[in-house]
């Protein structure tokens, strides 16, 4: 395709020919590169058929904690995620978050595991 010396001085017809002809120009080239990404087979995070593979999550997504507040009304939160409403509103109040904190055993009062 040769290329116009100024855009300004090409008709209507002209300039929408042009636009399709890049378009497909634009489209063929990006099939091209989609059939190179998947010869390669996952260089995209793919598995080569457009199929992302599972991600895994952090070794703790998932696992419970044990709560570290509990509010008067018997209401717990393990200090992760959004502060409950409970707590935001006792802090307004003028308490503190050490207020809320349960008690937690000593290091060496673990359990010994029956033989």
């Amino acid at each position: 395709m040769a290329r116009p010396k100024s855009l300004a001085t090409l008709s209507i017809e002209a300039l929408l020919k042009l636009r399709d002809d890049i378009g497909t120009a634009l489209a063929r080239r990006a099939n091209d590169m989609k059939q190179q990404l998947a010869r390669l087979g996952g260089a995209d995070g793919t598995d080569g058929n457009g199929r992302r593979g599972r991600r895994k999550g952090g070794p703790l997504k998932g696992r419970k904690i044990a709560p570290k507040y509990r509010g008067p009304g018997g209401e717990t939160w393990a200090g992760r995620g959004a502060r409950p409403r409970w707590l935001a509103d006792a802090l307004k109040g003028g308490k503190k978050l050490d207020d809320f904190l349960i008690a937690k055993k000593p290091a060496g009062a673990k359990r010994k595991a029956k033989r």
